[in-house]
């Protein structure tokens, strides 16, 4: 039997959702031992520090040394990060209003309620 490409892998970018949901879950940052330790799969310590560091140059977590290596933890809540991915899927597209309208219909009553009234509070200054 024939094993098609792709079989068996992660959809992309779980690893790096994974890993920012481990440092959100921390009470204190995290080396990438720590993270290595505290996710669900067996991955190589290799592959936890890379991707950490490329976390680090997405500027999604911040680090500090810390004895022989570093610790890192969130630049962002998870909020506030999910706002960010948000924003940057609209990033130079011509068609925003038919992004944001997909996305609106796509929402669930409550989900559209809760836009709906942030939409209508009044701009802080």
């Amino acid at each position: 039997m024939a094993v098609t490409a792709g079989a068996g892998r992660r959809p992309h970018g779980s690893l790096e959702a994974e890993v920012l949901a481990t440092l959100a879950a921390a009470s204190e940052p995290m080396s990438a031992s720590d993270v290595q330790r505290a996710l669900p799969h067996d991955l190589a310590y290799n592959t936890v520090q890379t991707i950490l560091i490329r976390l680090l140059e997405k500027d999604a977590v911040q680090r500090r040394p810390e004895g022989r290596g570093h610790v890192y933890w969130l630049r962002h809540t998870e909020a506030a990060e999910a706002a960010r991915t948000m924003r940057s899927t609209l990033v130079g597209r011509p068609d925003r209003a038919a992004v944001l309208q997909q996305f609106a219909a796509g929402l669930d009553d409550a989900d559209a309620e809760v836009l709906r009234a942030l939409l209508a509070e009044p701009e802080s200054p």
